[in-house]
């Protein structure tokens, strides 16, 4: 195994970044930097990390130059990027930052992955740009690993379960087996994968649980201690793809498509050092403080 010392994190004050950068920080084992697009701005979160003992570097992602510059003695650099946030930008800064790795011999690229694992034959235009990257990363010659853990235990809205409204819009089959993992444990999954061996120039695929829509609803029925309204509609891939009215927006297609297509072929939650929190406990505290 190498030995790294030196860790960038991009996107560091994103939903996904700040808990990763977190959990190096709380790690202790590392020199932590996070990257910040210039110009320079006041940004709470990137204030909080600081005082945690990160280092704030700006950087201009679009000139080499610079980012060469900031990455000169780095070991690591783990994008938690947003193709959301980013659109069209989210695979050019992935590659700049790809190229300057490269130029100053960092050992290891961590993608912005963190999701489910999609490849060439099962892919929508929202994750094209993601398997795209990771196909040029992996065979750029610098080690890598890829992180993918499921759903976030925070995009549970975002799957169908509206918990103020206690509805549930099922996009897939309600028994069909996805995987969840909170925020916080995707990041001492990130942490540790540099400490595994088996994460060399690998696939790492990790979660909190594995459950079905249908369980999930459940739990949340049991923590609310009421009956919730389903709604489905199995037809909206369809109606979206053939133009049927109502056509369904590009975000009802994406969720279909997650959701039938969301599962891990299978898991590497046995290599780790920690048990990860259970989506049963994170909903029950959800539900007691909503």
């Amino acid at each position: 195994m190498k030995t790294f010392k030196t860790v960038v994190i991009a996107g560091a004050t994103g939903t996904l970044g700040y808990p990763i950068t977190e959990a190096f920080l709380n790690d202790g084992s590392y020199k932590i930097k996070i990257f910040r697009k210039k110009p320079e701005s006041k940004n709470e979160k990137s204030e909080l990390l600081a005082s945690k003992g990160a280092e704030i570097v700006y950087v201009d992602y679009t000139q080499k130059g610079d980012l060469v510059k900031a990455l000169k003695g780095t070991d690591v650099v783990i994008s938690a990027l947003s193709p959301k946030k980013m659109g069209g930008d989210f695979y050019s800064t992935q590659l700049s930052l790809l190229e300057a790795a490269k130029e100053v011999g960092v050992k290891r690229f961590i993608p912005s992955e963190f999701g489910g694992e999609y490849g060439p034959d099962i892919a929508h235009p929202f994750i094209e740009v993601k398997i795209k990257f990771r196909e040029v990363l992996e065979k750029s010659g610098l080690e890598y690993t890829n992180i993918f853990n499921g759903f976030f235990f925070d995009c549970l809205q975002y799957l169908g379960f509206d918990l103020k409204n206690k509805t549930v819009q099922f996009y897939a089959d309600p028994n069909s087996k996805v995987q969840v993992t909170s925020l916080e444990d995707v990041g001492k999954y990130t942490v540790e994968s540099l400490k595994l061996p088996e994460a060399r120039n690998a696939t790492i695929r990790v979660a909190g649980s594995t459950v079905t829509f249908n369980e999930i609803l459940q739990m949340f029925e049991e923590a609310t201690g009421s009956k919730w309204k389903v709604i489905e509609d199995r037809e909206i891939r369809h109606r979206y793809r053939n133009k049927i009215e109502p056509i369904p927006s590009i975000i009802d297609d994406f969720k279909v498509f997650i959701c039938e297509n969301g599962a891990l072929s299978k898991l590497d939650n046995d290599k780790f050092s920690f048990t990860p929190r259970s989506l049963v406990e994170y909903i029950n505290t959800m539900v007691k403080n909503s």
